[in-house]
């Protein structure tokens, strides 16, 4: 195999999208509750396949198919969706079925991927060819930003402590990556209460240490003591 072979992107083709108002950060932890026939379909060929889906971050839409209260009378349609070019891989790693029509999953965040093209299919599900970001470097936390991650390490001893029974729902789960840039901005990113948008930027960033820069910057700006 050549060189130029082997430094090709990866491309996945007719990889199944979720559209919702969240953006899910490599190595995050998701827990979803799916009912909608055309994610219940999709997540059970993903099980099966043992294969990913992508979530996508919506910029117009929800995440329950609607229909477009703008249409004429007499002729049905659904509410327009639309989101961001970037998301993430998300591979599930927990499934709970606890009545029929119902679904509780947790997926667990892997690679960025660009989006080169999507279509909706008839009954609603997006599918999408995209491209695989590389695996980003892991870079250590320097000196002047362990204080954001110590904050980190001791929200997540708090919320061990005040409420263990609801820790398979938070997106701190291990295994815990202390020393790494990116892990450390993403988690604190999934925690704080940001703005979707906001998010996305954060996530789309290809330079892990500036990431957890901004996010140290957020902590200032909101108070957090560090």
């Amino acid at each position: 195999m050549s060189d130029a072979s082997a430094a090709a992107p990866l491309t996945l083709t007719q990889l199944p999208l979720f559209p919702l108002q969240t953006v899910l950060f490599p190595g995050g932890w998701m827990p979803l509750r799916i009912f909608e026939v055309r994610y219940l379909d999709m997540i059970n060929r993903c099980i099966k396949a043992g294969a990913p889906f992508g979530v996508v971050c919506l910029t117009e839409g929800s995440e329950v198919r609607r229909l477009d209260p703008s249409a004429a009378p007499g002729q049905a349609g659904f509410a327009a969706e639309a989101f961001h070019p970037i998301g993430t891989l998300a591979h599930i790693e927990q499934v709970e079925r606890p009545q029929a029509g119902l679904m509780l999953i947790h997926c667990r965040g892997q690679q960025r991927f660009h989006i080169r093209s999507s279509r909706q299919l008839p009954h609603g599900l997006w599918v999408g060819d995209v491209v695989l970001d590389p695996a980003e470097r892991v870079i250590a936390v320097p000196e002047h930003l362990v204080s954001t991650r110590d904050a980190l390490q001791r929200v997540l001893a708090n919320l061990q402590e005040r409420e263990p029974s609801s820790m398979n729902e938070l997106p701190l789960q291990p295994p815990y990556q202390w020393d790494d840039c990116g892990w450390v901005a993403n988690r604190w990113a999934e925690l704080l209460p940001l703005p979707p948008e906001v998010k996305q930027r954060l996530m789309t960033l290809d330079n892990p240490l500036l990431r957890l820069e901004l996010v140290s910057d957020l902590l200032d700006r909101m108070g957090v003591e560090r």
